[in-house]
């Protein structure tokens, strides 16, 4: 029996005991994929990042400030979008000149930005995965679309889990999800690698911890 018939076979019996549409279906997804302590499934998720080319880097609440200004700093920026809930204080080092999250906002204005800085709703370790839901520390879907630069910071572990249905559980399906692996690519015909096509060409996501001491891991680290 192949794999499509025997996934065809379960959605079949599980359908064929639904009387009426109050009847629940039973999903008995697997959510644990081996048992992993919380270092190991933050050392999953950073791995998985980087090998979808995304810039991973670790810190501290402390450190968090002093490594989006370098960050935005080194990517050349001289503006950066920010959702209306954004806490103040990550950008408190960023000298470039912050543009507000608005419903106004044009595609071509927001092409001129150089950078943008969000939270995130959840982080897949499996899939290297972010999601955005468009929270207050998220914005528009837009402003995560059009820069070129992307920084996501991630809070740990708090905001990750092993797998997607564990990721499904803590999201809003009304909500506009994003899941976003790596930076936006896509190939041609011939399978050349282009980025930044449909979204930005550089992701950056920072893994932040509490405490007051932590290790920056450089582009592309763990």
């Amino acid at each position: 029996m192949s794999s499509r018939e025997r996934i065809l076979g379960r959605v079949r019996r599980a359908l064929a005991e639904v009387r009426d549409e109050d009847t629940p279906v039973e999903r008995a997804y697997l959510r644990e994929h081996g048992e992993r302590s919380v270092a190991e499934t933050v050392d999953l998720l950073a791995e998985n990042l980087a090998d979808y080319r995304a810039r991973v880097h670790r810190c501290t609440d402390d450190e968090l400030a002093a490594v989006i200004g370098r960050l935005v700093a080194e990517h050349g920026s001289s503006s950066v979008a920010v959702p209306a809930g954004l806490p103040p204080e990550w950008l408190a080092s960023t000298r470039a000149e912050q543009v507000a999250d608005r419903a106004g906002s044009t595609p071509h204005e927001l092409d001129r930005v150089g950078s943008v800085v969000t939270g995130c709703a959840v982080a897949v370790a499996e899939t290297g995965t972010i999601v955005l839901d468009g929270g207050p520390d998220q914005g528009r879907r837009r402003i995560t679309l059009v820069p070129d630069h992307h920084i996501c910071v991630v809070r740990v572990p708090d905001q990750v889990v092993s797998s997607v249905p564990q990721a499904l559980e803590r999201l809003d399906p009304a909500r506009p999800l994003t899941w976003i692996s790596g930076p936006s690519a896509t190939s041609d015909i011939e399978l050349d690698r282009v980025e930044g096509v449909h979204g930005p060409r550089t992701l950056e996501v920072v893994l932040v911890s509490g405490g007051s001491q932590g290790t920056e891991a450089g582009t592309g680290g763990s």
